[in-house]
């Protein structure tokens, strides 16, 4: 072995990586426990509307660290805890700061019996009060459709934008079936059942039903000066390939 000058060199080597590995860890360590490098401030970036200061605060108490030994992911696994917080981005600022900025959930739907659904179709669980809720369209179905129920919304809201309504319920079944209620409007309270996506799509037919409504269901009287739908109750099948059935609650023909 020492008549070998490579084995000697590669020994050498081997032990030298090992004490800068040691030095460095040792300085690491020394970094992480220096009085010297206090953290001294966090600065909390963007608009809350929901979240209060004192919830933030809160969930921060405790934080321990220096300036080095603050773990960033532990500053963003509490805050997003606190309701209403949907995204946490951190950074150190030299010498003794850590910047944290905050985006919050915006209420796009009631989700279900309890919950809601934000812009982006992420369900998240806060507090609101009655007067928005009620403002809010309902979404209901499996669990993980969220965002598909979002995006189906969108998407009827514009194909019945024509009629002056929007729907206040978009139902999707557990056999993958859509269900439409309107909501304000001269329509409103009147329900669609559009069955399942299959040779058409279901936004297929919504916009057949729309283009024939000027010459249908606006002309269904049911009480003077009022289209059919507008007293609730109406409900419309639209599981039909060339047309659509209608059924209003007090008819019996």
């Amino acid at each position: 072995m020492w008549d070998n000058p490579r084995l000697l060199n590669s020994a050498a080597n081997l032990l030298f990586g090992l004490a800068a590995a040691l030095f460095a860890f040792g300085v690491l360590q020394a970094l992480l426990r220096s009085p010297l490098f206090p953290l001294r401030e966090i600065v909390v970036l963007g608009e809350l509307r929901n979240a209060s200061r004192e919830e933030i605060a809160n969930a921060l108490d405790g934080l321990g660290g220096n300036f080095f030994a603050a773990e960033l992911a532990d500053v963003r696994g509490r805050l997003e805890q606190v309701a209403w917080i949907r995204r946490v981005d951190t950074r150190r600022v030299w010498p003794d700061r850590i910047e944290v900025r905050l985006e919050e959930h915006v209420a796009f739907a009631r989700w279900g019996d309890s919950g809601f659904v934000n812009t982006f179709g992420e369900p998240f669980a806060a507090a609101v009060d009655a007067a928005e809720q009620a403002r809010l369209p309902l979404l209901a179905g499996p669990a993980g459709t969220e965002g598909e129920l979002a995006r189906r919304y969108r998407r009827f809201a514009d194909l019945l934008a024509p009629l002056g309504s929007a729907p206040d319920r978009v139902v999707l079944t557990p056999r993958h079936a859509w269900q439409l209620r309107l909501g304000e409007g001269p329509y409103a309270g009147l329900s669609l059942e559009l069955g399942r996506d299959g040779a058409d799509a279901v936004e297929d037919r919504l916009a057949r039903f729309v283009a024939a409504v000027p010459e249908s269901l606006a002309r269904v009287p049911l009480r003077a000066g009022a289209p059919a739908a507008s007293a609730g109750g109406g409900h419309v099948d639209l599981r039909y390939p060339n047309g659509f059935a209608l059924r209003v609650t007090g008819w019996k023909s």
